[in-house]
């Protein structure tokens, strides 16, 4: 239920209590402070309960429409209220961006939620309206505050309006319930119609690209990673019609578009039944690529029984089971969220920063902006003393991604390698090769 409906050009000023605790014990000073800038919650799941997902679609030339999905499991809903009945109270506020112009504040939004639950319920979606003008790029800036919690989660939404026929002209909506649907990835077995309704074409032009093996090279190496620059295998042309159920069954890129010859349409990606999660024996072996050895690689996949090779492997590194069904564990958590956080026209995995990810972690922090985000990782602490007192300092490694245009995905990022001279990569394989989860801050005895 909604307390007030969003209003346009209106702005508020949330302002929260941060505390800062400064601990002197032993004569030890910390040099620490609350980084107000660091958005590191953003790809660690341990660090908010927030999950929300969006989505734009350009209305008209001058109209997009913002859709949040706010999962069940990520609202707290409280009966302590005068209905006595489970309400979450979530207010977001939009700030829009015209990056064309140099990151020019184009619009508002604001919506104040009192979110009745609902059993069965899955998400909850809100849309919100938002001004802009023909043929330039947006950010849109969201931060939404939980107000039983007192949690604000902040997310960044590109999107541009620089053509008529790019993925943000375009709804996906499930053929059989007609629910709209986020993002690109579907399964298999899932039908879906494509509507294009600012100008419904004639035919519908389904470019089939077979998905990319290749992982990229670790971060020291500077080379170029492979992207899809190539020709389709195949082009599919068909009658269009908004309740045409589309089904792509095979594994794979493929891109439609009103025309056949156009630079601009709508990607699905279908990468597996399982996709975000990695089950199959063949499906976690390939993510071994960051660690074993191109023989290893070739023995396992080549395996009568993938499963005893993946085994063995992880055996081989733990030394002892308990220890690899902890690798293995976290391993593929990480593979998980990188294919979740990560996708862009391939698995997350396969990205950088799902390079990154898999092997690293979850960055101790995170900073962005329209164009690139940095990832810093924790380096041991350093110790110095001055005036009868040790300090503590903390340095960070950082990795730089730059965002890559793609007609694939608005989630494509490459790693900035001349930016990254250092990267302990060799120290960071070895670690899982002998039985220990790389952290670059841990002690060389854990």
């Amino acid at each position: 239920m909604k307390r007030n409906n969003p209003l346009r050009n209106h702005s508020i000023i949330i302002i929260t209590g941060l505390f800062l605790m400064v601990m002197a014990s032993c004569g030890i000073t910390k040099n620490a402070a609350i980084d107000t800038k660091d958005l590191s919650y953003l790809y660690n799941p341990t660090k908010t309960s927030f999950r929300p997902g969006f989505s734009v679609y350009n209305e008209s030339d001058y109209l997009s429409v913002l859709t949040m999905r706010l999962p069940a499991t990520s609202l707290f809903f409280s009966e302590a209220n005068p209905r006595g009945i489970p309400v979450a109270q979530i207010m977001v506020t939009v700030k829009l961006y015209n990056i064309t112009g140099g990151r020019i504040l184009a619009d508002t939004a604001f919506i104040d939620l009192d979110i009745i639950k609902e059993e069965g319920r899955l998400e909850y979606l809100y849309k919100l309206p938002l001004k802009v003008g023909p043929g330039l790029e947006y950010n849109a800036e969201v931060k939404i505050l939980d107000q039983l919690r007192a949690e604000v989660v902040q997310s960044f939404v590109a999107f541009n309006t620089v053509s008529p026929s790019n993925k943000y002209n375009y709804i996906v909506r499930s053929h059989t319930s007609k629910n709209e649907l986020p993002g690109q990835v579907i399964r298999p077995n899932q039908r879906v119609n494509l509507l294009y309704p600012k100008r419904p074409p004639d035919s519908l032009f389904i470019s089939v690209f077979k998905p990319l093996s290749e992982v990229p090279y670790p971060p020291s190496i500077l080379l170029p990673e492979k992207t899809i620059d190539y020709d389709p295998d195949t082009i599919i042309a068909l009658s269009y019609s908004d309740t045409l159920p589309l089904m792509f069954p095979d594994e794979g890129v493929y891109f439609c578009t009103p025309e056949r010859e156009l630079e601009d349409g709508f990607t699905f990606l279908n990468f597996g039944p399982g996709y975000p999660a990695v089950n199959d024996p063949l499906e976690m072996i390939r993510p071994l690529a960051y660690l074993a050895s191109e023989e290893e690689m070739n023995t396992m996949l080549s395996s009568e029984r993938p499963k005893l090779a993946l085994d063995d492997f992880w055996l081989k590194c733990g030394g002892n089971v308990d220890r690899s069904r902890e690798l293995i564990r976290i391993f593929y958590t990480r593979v998980l969220y990188a294919n979740y956080y990560f996708t862009s026209f391939k698995e997350g995995w396969r990205t950088e920063r799902g390079m990154i990810y898999t092997i690293y972690g979850p960055p101790d922090k995170v900073y962005k902006n329209s164009e690139e985000e940095s990832w810093g990782y924790r380096r041991p602490v350093l110790k110095s003393s001055w005036g009868g007192r040790v300090h503590l300092q903390e340095q960070y490694l950082f990795f730089n991604f730059k965002i890559r245009k793609s007609r694939f995905s608005d989630n494509d990022f490459y790693l900035s390698r001349s930016e990254t001279l250092v990267s302990y990569w060799d120290r960071a394989v070895a670690s899982w090769r002998s039985g220990l989860v790389f952290r670059l801050d841990n002690p060389e005895d854990l």
